[in-house]
């Protein structure tokens, strides 16, 4: 029962990498965060766009299945040639498989000294 009760102490180095961590995680929640606004602000400007070019009633519904169809394709198209430039890189240089790995390793390294 005194096992469970004991808690383990960080050690200085531990504490660091635990900030470091908790502050990369910060950095990526807050991108996700700016990206979807720019997302949302392109996606008013396009649904704007399309009715102006669809201008009548009717036609509203039509020109909103025209734009989702065409932003998928757009994505689409944009996801395979980021993967495949992905692979390319990949294949061209392996020492930049672990890219961010060694760079993690680097940071902590000059922080401990």
């Amino acid at each position: 029962m005194k096992e469970a009760k004991k808690e383990k102490k960080l050690t200085a180095k531990e504490k660091k990498n635990l900030k470091i961590e908790v502050l990369e995680k910060i950095s990526t929640l807050a991108t996700a965060g700016f990206g979807l606004v720019a997302a949302l602000a392109w996606n008013d400007a396009i649904k704007k766009l399309f009715s102006e070019i669809f201008p009548k009633p009717g036609g509203n519904i039509l020109a909103l299945f025209i734009y989702a169809v065409v932003i998928t394709v757009v994505v689409v198209i944009i996801t395979v040639y980021l993967g495949r430039l992905i692979n390319l890189v990949k294949r061209v240089s392996p020492r930049h498989q672990n890219f961010g790995v060694r760079i993690k390793k680097k940071l902590s390294k000059n922080r401990d000294r």
